[in-house]
């Protein structure tokens, strides 16, 4: 990366993390300028791999692939703020660590290449069960405030059977609205 690229690097990066801390969407505006800077700033990145060579090439190769792929999932998910677009992200960051570790792995030789390489793999596979528990937890909490809402809103409908007329339908829909259904 050219020493000019370094402070925009710097602040997209900057503006990145604090958007996503904010899990604010973006415009579409804005969205389309960052996704255009990062392919520029990655660009370059790649491009500056070429002054190297040999296994030291690769991975910087690999690096300026997952740097990339990961900044442009973590646009996307503050875009549109889904959470699959979050688990994509996420998933990019692991895919990315792993094959740049792998790559890294092949300056090696024997069994130190061996554990290097089952190293990394176990590196990924922890990672994606994390994430795959991490979406497991989030579905049972979300399950759970489903069930939470219907019977905190059948005892809400229940104390409105108590009524009659504009009030009673009043109440309803206040119940309704109160516990999304």
């Amino acid at each position: 990366m050219t020493r000019s690229n370094a402070p925009r690097l710097l602040c997209a990066l900057l503006l990145a993390g604090l958007a996503g801390a904010a899990s604010a969407n973006l415009s579409q505006p804005v969205y389309s300028t960052a996704k255009d800077e990062v392919k520029a700033m990655f660009k370059a990145e790649h491009d500056s791999c070429d002054k190297m060579s040999g296994n030291a090439k690769d991975v910087c190769q690999e690096r300026a692939k997952g740097h990339e792929k990961v900044a442009l999932a973590h646009l996307e998910y503050q875009y549109t703020g889904k959470a699959k677009d979050r688990n994509d992200y996420l998933e990019a960051r692991y895919e990315a660590k792993y094959k740049i570790a792998k790559e890294a792995c092949d300056a090696k030789s024997g069994n130190e290449k061996d554990v290097c390489v089952a190293d990394a793999k176990a590196a990924h596979d922890k990672a994606k069960a994390d994430l795959k528990a991490n979406k497991k937890v989030a579905e049972a909490q979300n399950d759970q405030m489903e069930a939470k809402l219907k019977a905190d809103y059948k005892a809400a409908n229940e104390r409105c059977d108590s009524l009659s007329g504009n009030a009673k339908d009043s109440c309803q829909a206040s119940a309704k609205a109160r516990y999304f259904q």
